[in-house]
């Protein structure tokens, strides 16, 4: 990685994309008494390049986001692939959508490498990444417009004044936000693998890619597409390090199939738990196949399968 902070490098990279894309650029606007609103929400044309725009963000841009044909006639939808070879600090400390904010009537989760600077999340305790900067970076899933009392929270978390903080947001039913999140494939795996206990300081390099789902009716409707993208459709490949036996113990638990709620769609497993998050298996979360490559002795061990049968029932009914 390179010398710059988290927060630098993404907002170097936003600067050099505002300067030649007119669009985002208009989409751009202060916020009175806060900092600058990003709003890639965007119908029709650019809304794709708007979310590989918030994807790259996300991961301070340390990694390739693209979007790659399908697989064929079972999956034959357009994934978004995304290559790191600093996964630690682009999906772990940056992209994971970590930060829940919740100001007055204001709810999102809140992703990019603000949270580096906020450091409140346990998960940093494990990883490291947290810096002090001078200004900050987010992304947030929401169709509400922050104002200036968002800005004055983040601002309070991370040290830095409301005037310094650019934050992009668009709506999980949307079509950036929908590539946004699929674009979590290898981030999905990662947070799985810690939640196990795996030493992710082994993980040296990753890729993956998810399917996109088509732009839902309503944010509920788009939660469950975007997370059964990932459940039955994403494959991620990781270069890691060390021995094979806790590979092969660990990786087995990894894939969604795992999970005691795998094999229905999320919007059902939500609805089936009264809508709370927070009772479904925290280990259904995670990308359908995973494969590790150890580079120390050379051996592959691959785990889960894709699902395109539930893929087909989640975004074509």
């Amino acid at each position: 990685m390179s010398d710059a902070q988290l927060n630098e490098r993404a907002w170097s990279f936003v600067e050099a994309k505002l300067a030649v894309n007119e669009l985002l650029a208009s989409r751009c606007a202060g916020i009175e008494g806060g900092g600058r609103v990003i709003d890639c929400g965007i119908p029709g044309d650019g809304a794709q390049e708007a979310g590989l725009f918030l994807a790259r963000l996300t991961l301070c841009d340390l990694a390739e986001v693209s979007i790659v044909p399908g697989d064929g006639s079972e999956t034959p939808f357009d994934r978004v692939f995304v290559k790191t070879s600093e996964p630690i600090a682009a999906c772990m400390a940056s992209q994971y959508a970590g930060w829940q904010l919740s100001i007055g009537d204001f709810f999102a989760m809140g992703s990019g490498p603000m949270r580096a600077a906020y450091g409140g999340e346990e998960l940093f305790a494990d990883i490291g990444h947290v810096e002090k900067a001078a200004r900050v970076i987010g992304a947030l899933e929401t169709r509400q417009r922050p104002s200036a009392e968002v800005f004055d929270f983040i601002a309070s978390k991370t040290g830095v004044e409301p005037q310094n903080i650019t934050l992009a947001i668009a709506p999980t039913a949307s079509i950036a936000g929908g590539v946004q999140v699929v674009a979590r494939s290898v981030e999905t795996a990662l947070h799985k693998l810690h939640e196990l206990g795996f030493d992710l300081s082994r993980v040296r390099a990753g890729s993956g890619s998810a399917p996109i789902p088509p732009t839902a009716a309503d944010d509920l409707a788009a939660i469950g597409r975007t997370n059964d993208a990932v459940l039955y459709g994403a494959r991620v490949e990781l270069e890691v390090t060390g021995d094979d036996e806790s590979i092969s113990e660990l990786g087995a638990r990894t894939p969604s199939c795992a999970s005691e709620d795998h094999g229905a769609l999320f919007i059902e497993i939500f609805e089936r738990y009264d809508r709370d998050f927070y009772r479904i298996d925290p280990g259904l979360f995670s990308p359908a196949e995973i494969t590790f490559h150890n580079t120390d002795t050379g051996n592959e061990f691959t785990f889960g399968r894709l699902e395109p049968e539930l893929l087909g029932r989640s975004f074509l009914e």
